[in-house]
């Protein structure tokens, strides 16, 4: 495949970009990428995991009107990291910076996985069941959603559909 900048080199690298919901693809060879600025794996000017992370990190937390404590003071007490190394590093010194840098990270995780609570995928051959009690879950939540509206007739037919899944699952 040819470079669709140049037209003539060899496309050695193939950029994805989202914006706003719309995907264009680019292939492009080395210099014409440099020409247009965009970041090359492996180069000087290149994209590493460490860079991502330490970039999300970075950003500040205001809880209740309040900065949250500035990186310099975090520190686990167990392993003496601080929160500014572990930004450089992209990864703990113990399993007890988790609880040092839990102020930190929940808004982190939420960022970057829009949750902070791993649910992992489900089977689809063997996970039924598992697969219910989540759905069950997820009606619980907008029943609740639907009282707190106000909108009960909305919530009985939730209320039925919860009923009938959990009657499915004991049987």
């Amino acid at each position: 495949m040819l470079c669709q900048e140049c037209g003539k080199r060899p496309a050695s690298l193939h950029f994805s970009k989202i914006v706003n919901g719309d995907k264009s693809e680019y292939h492009l060879c080395e210099a014409c990428a440099r020409e247009k600025g965009e970041l090359i794996p492996g180069t000087s000017g290149g994209f590493s995991i460490h860079n991502l992370l330490s970039g999300l990190l970075n950003f500040e937390t205001v809880e209740q009107g309040k900065r949250a404590e500035s990186p310099e003071n975090l520190r686990c007490e167990v392993c003496g990291m601080t929160y500014s190394q572990f930004s450089k590093l992209g990864r703990f010194g113990c399993s007890s910076c988790y609880k040092y840098f839990n102020d930190r990270l929940d808004p982190l995780f939420k960022r970057v996985h829009g949750s902070t609570v791993h649910t992992g995928k489900v089977p689809v051959r063997v996970g039924g069941a598992i697969r219910t009690k989540r759905q069950i879950d997820d009606l619980k939540r907008r029943l609740q959603d639907s009282i707190d509206h106000e909108e009960f007739e909305a919530a009985a037919q939730l209320r039925d559909q919860i009923r009938e899944l959990e009657r499915q699952i004991s049987e």
